[in-house]
């Protein structure tokens, strides 16, 4: 009697599209293969974050991610996955300029790393740019209210909000992103209230990230929430401590080689 393996098919743009007022849609980061897996069994939809820069290359903020590297960590997710949707950023510099630009950067990315859609960040600035990429096949994902492309402009990475005289703004940000076609909208560091309600006023699922329990899913930084960021944002909640144990692993093993208490008989060969 033969056996069969069941399908694994990906979560799709229309899939989260529609869990809209719905069960929580789960997000996280990630950046490698093997985190990838290990989070696709949980996660409706994994974000390759252009965060990527400061976790993993120690830059000062997102600004200085090329493409290629987006392709490049893209490629490996994919690859470690098989359930998730997958999402890729776009990075600063490769959108703004025009929507033919948009457009030819997120073709490049989606045909090189196999991912089925793109994030870009902006609000109602960047609503002719979404229009025109929905328009020739590409989803997008939105991402208002803190964008950390824009930081220099924002003074720094500031919680968006704090002055109520704005909320009309960023709703009307969140609005123009949805009446343009994005799939979903990232809401970052802003106040819980006015998060709240832009998720009822949008049509589209909202993705929190310091932001209200109210929105349609949440997202957070991988490396946030496992410890391993030394400085943890306000808005993270931490559920293991990895740093710790990777030091004191990798004291034992310095600790065990000037030893010489390994390797043992029973890591070599005879």
């Amino acid at each position: 009697m033969s056996t069969q393996t069941p399908i694994v098919r990906r979560t799709t743009v229309p899939q989260i599209r529609n869990r809209k007022g719905g069960d929580p849609i789960v997000s996280l980061t990630s950046y490698h293969a093997h985190t990838a897996a290990i989070v696709d069994k949980y996660a409706d939809f994994i974000l390759v974050g252009d965060s990527l820069g400061m976790v993993m290359h120690g830059m000062e903020s997102t600004v200085g991610v090329p493409l290629d590297l987006m392709i490049m960590h893209g490629k490996a997710v994919v690859r470690g996955t098989h359930k998730a949707l997958i999402v890729v950023d776009m990075p600063f510099g490769t959108y703004e300029e025009s929507p033919n630009m948009a457009f030819r950067n997120a073709a490049k990315i989606m045909k090189e790393t196999g991912c089925g859609a793109v994030k870009l960040e902006g609000g109602a600035r960047m609503a002719e740019t979404i229009h025109f990429l929905v328009e020739r096949g590409i989803p997008v994902m939105a991402h208002t209210g803190l964008t950390p492309q824009s930081s220099h402009v924002m003074g720094g990475f500031k919680t968006q909000g704090r002055d109520e005289e704005s909320w009309d703004a960023h709703s009307a940000d969140a609005r123009a992103v949805a009446d343009a076609g994005a799939f979903a909208v990232v809401l970052e560091g802003m106040v819980e209230p006015l998060a709240a309600r832009i998720t009822k006023e949008v049509a589209i699922p909202t993705i929190g990230i310091g932001a209200s329990a109210d929105c349609d899913g949440q997202i957070l930084v991988l490396e946030d929430m496992l410890g391993l960021n030394p400085w943890t944002p306000k808005f993270v909640k931490v559920y293991g401590q990895l740093g710790p144990m990777i030091e004191d692993s990798v004291k034992r093993y310095a600790e065990d080689v000037k030893s010489r208490a390994f390797p043992t008989e029973d890591e070599v060969y005879r």
